[in-house]
């Protein structure tokens, strides 16, 4: 079942509980319930509860968003003053008619008793004498009007609350695009330096490098705008980065990469554990000190494990390891596409910095 179908239930669900309510509460509800045909106030109780339903659905729909968020607030309260006029009046012509018509009680048909004295003749019928509809008393307005401010209440506070989500969607979206296009100019960086390290000494795999480059790029501009994509994919990505540092780097620093994952069709934020990687290539490598990072990702159905091992080194970069653009906007993607489903600890210890992720991905 869609969402669609399902939000239609939930309203056909919640109008019929809204108007079952009063009978089904009430110690004589059932009772009240078969007045109905000749019982005009108990037909304006109904009454009143179809309009309120109708009023709910005209407010939330039209009047909120043509007039309240337009910022037309008195246009908005008169409107509504408006409608709730027209109600009572329908309502108050309901019960004047009702008492126009003639008594339509069972008992008022039942034919009379039969006179016990068989010599006198039965006295006629008393006719009722005709009786002035009484005026609609102030309980009966103040129950309109309750239920006309729970109508208007409600739809204002499920109006508002839809509103304030969409804009929390749009600004979580136009966030993560924010951090998207900051992560794929810091990738290109990061691997236009790794081809110079190679062309400046004129190393035969530059070639295998640049082809590497086109296909990241490729990934980059056909996948990694979307929201979520094929892991099979995503790993791939990552096993091209992976090759090419080993291009540029050859024998100097030991790489230990190991997958143990079946996608089984699961997916996945683009360049997310990219980050983690390329920043143990950021500040793990270097010509002076030895250099080690072991990378480990395995899935057990659904949980994906990705652990991140580099021993620090120095580097020319000074800055502080883990502060880099793409680990923070990991960080920031992490807690905006993944809230509760995912464990991020980051050891910081003085010879080594390791990164451990377990992610949720259904």
């Amino acid at each position: 079942m869609n969402r669609k179908a399902v939000l239609l239930l939930i309203h056909i669900v919640g109008c019929l509980a809204f108007l079952a309510f009063p009978y089904v509460f009430a110690e004589d509800g059932m009772a009240k319930l078969a007045e109905l045909p000749y019982n005009s106030h108990e037909r304006r109780n109904v009454a009143s509860y179809l309009l309120t339903i109708g009023f709910f659905y005209l407010n939330f729909y039209v009047l909120i968003s043509r007039l309240f968020f337009r910022r037309n607030y008195v246009v908005y309260g008169l409107s509504a003053l408006g409608c709730f006029l027209v109600i009572q009046g329908i309502l108050a012509t309901i019960v004047r008619q009702g008492h126009q018509r003639p008594l339509n009680h069972p008992s008022a048909h039942r034919p009379p008793p039969p006179f016990p004295n068989l010599g006198r003749p039965p006295l006629p019928p008393v006719r009722p004498s005709p009786m002035r509809p009484p005026p609609v008393g102030p309980p009966e307005i103040s129950q309109t009007f309750f239920l006309f401010l729970v109508g208007l209440l409600l739809s204002l506070a499920i109006r508002i609350n839809n509103r304030w989500r969409e804009t929390e969607r749009q600004r979580l979206d136009t966030e993560l695009s924010y951090l998207k296009a900051q992560i794929n100019p810091h990738f290109l960086f990061n691997t236009l330096n790794s081809i110079y390290s190679l062309a400046i000494v004129e190393s035969p795999p530059t070639a295998d490098a640049i082809v590497q480059l086109s296909s990241f790029l490729r990934y980059v501009i056909d996948e990694g705008r979307q929201n979520r994509v094929a892991l099979s994919h995503e790993l791939a990505y990552i096993g091209h980065y992976i090759a090419l540092q080993r291009l540029r780097l050859a024998e100097t620093v030991p790489i230990d990469f190991s997958t143990t994952v079946n996608p089984n069709g699961l997916q996945i934020a683009p360049l997310l554990l990219i980050s983690f990687i390329e920043n143990a290539f950021k500040y793990g490598v270097s010509p002076q000190d030895p250099a080690r990072i072991d990378i480990l990702i395995e899935l057990n159905s659904d949980q994906l494990y990705c652990y991140v091992f580099n021993r620090k080194v120095r580097v020319a970069d000074s800055t502080a390891l883990g502060s880099g653009i793409g680990l923070t906007n990991a960080k920031v993607r992490l807690q905006l596409l993944y809230p509760g489903r995912h464990v991020l600890v980051i050891n910081d210890q003085p010879d080594c910095f390791t990164v451990e992720l377990n992610l949720t991905l259904s």
